[in-house]
């Protein structure tokens, strides 16, 4: 078991979780399906991977354009992370249509608290529905033939609360594949209350 005691952000790696391609370049059309109609995001218009901060958060971006995949599509699966007290779990985000589904939180007391993760629709020109923040908007979207310019899907900076003064060790997407996640960023509690 990994224990936190950081007071800096801590982004996760998602690399074993990832099960879908939501990323292309434009020569690589049709590796990637994002949606059931094979939309993808430009890789050339979204970050190289390794760190990358997005809104004063530093989140570790994944690998992009080479047909692997690059996000998570949530089906309820199991995410331990270094046990310790959070404030926030911000997350980089898109959905293939607006979605709200709740994440389940596992503390090392056994208690499980549920937390509503809502992101809005990556489809161009639609607009937040739940006030998270654009994290990259882009100018074009693809399809598997073809690409398809001044149609700019979105992909979302979303957090989900960690109210419970208690430590953190898990916590369970939700079971919605219209959900995908890209990143994922821990921020540690500002002042955790003192062991009993």
């Amino acid at each position: 078991m990994t224990t936190s005691t950081t007071t800096t952000p801590v982004p996760l790696d998602l690399t074993a979780l990832a099960d879908n391609v939501g990323v292309t370049r434009p020569d690589r059309l049709s590796e990637g399906a994002f949606n059931i109609w094979g939309n993808t995001f430009p890789a050339e218009e979204l970050p190289p991977a390794g760190t990358v901060e997005v809104h004063g958060i530093p989140f570790r971006w994944p690998a992009t354009g080479d047909g692997s995949p690059d996000n998570v599509r949530c089906r309820g699966q199991l995410v331990t992370v270094p046990e310790g007290r959070y404030d926030w779990i911000h997350v980089l985000a898109a959905a293939e249509r607006r979605t709200e589904d709740p994440l389940l939180l596992h503390f090392a007391d056994g208690s499980v608290d549920p937390e509503w993760l809502r992101v809005s629709d990556f489809w161009p020109e639609t607009a937040s529905r739940f006030g998270e923040r654009p994290a990259f908007s882009c100018t074009r979207l693809h399809y598997p033939r073809h690409i398809q310019h001044a149609m700019g899907p979105t992909v979302w900076r979303q957090r989900v609360p960690v109210t419970r003064e208690e430590r953190l060790r898990a916590f369970r997407l939700p079971d919605n594949p219209a959900m995908h996640l890209f990143a994922i960023t821990l921020a540690p509690a500002v002042r955790p209350e003192a062991t009993q």
